[in-house]
């Protein structure tokens, strides 16, 4: 398997499921409903939906910055507001994850490996490469994945 291949099922894995250490990203937000995820049980901190619509403008981030692009978020594009606390919107909110989830898993899949090395456009770090970018995609899933977990647990 190519290292891109590596790089790519460790993406999959964080985020729907046989994760090294346990529960994936949407084995976590099994079971979470649109009033759970709008709640703000821990004052000062996002909820749940908003973490999901933080991972998956990352997500898409990634995808965007493989294919080129230097790509910078503004506040309201890293942690997008909620418009509609709808059931409906919640779920419409996980199937448009799910769906820029796969096209990352896809672009870095076929993202060729003598490319990993390389400086992401509109990065100034030298250690910024797509290597430390596709695997931070990674720690960023899973950090966030115990987020949730304790916003589940503080809803409760």
């Amino acid at each position: 398997m190519s290292e891109t291949g590596r790089l790519a099922d460790q993406i999959r894995r964080a985020f729907d499921g046989e994760a090294w250490h346990g529960d994936s990203l949407l084995e976590i937000l099994g079971g979470v409903n649109a009033v759970t995820a709008a709640a703000r049980p821990i004052p000062n901190a996002h909820s749940i939906w908003e973490l999901v619509l933080h991972i998956r403008a990352w997500d898409d981030v990634a995808v965007r910055r493989a294919g080129g692009a230097a790509v910078a978020l503004s506040d309201e594009e890293n942690f997008p507001a909620v418009e509609d606390n709808s059931e409906a919107a919640w779920q419409e909110t996980l199937a448009s994850l799910k769906r820029t989830h796969e096209e990352l898993v896809e672009t870095v899949a076929a993202f060729p490996d003598s490319r990993l090395l390389e400086q992401v456009p509109g990065k100034t770090e030298e250690f910024y490469n797509f290597f430390y970018l596709f695997s931070g995609i990674v720690q960023h899933e899973l950090y966030h994945a115990g987020q949730i977990v304790m916003l589940k647990k503080a809803s409760r």
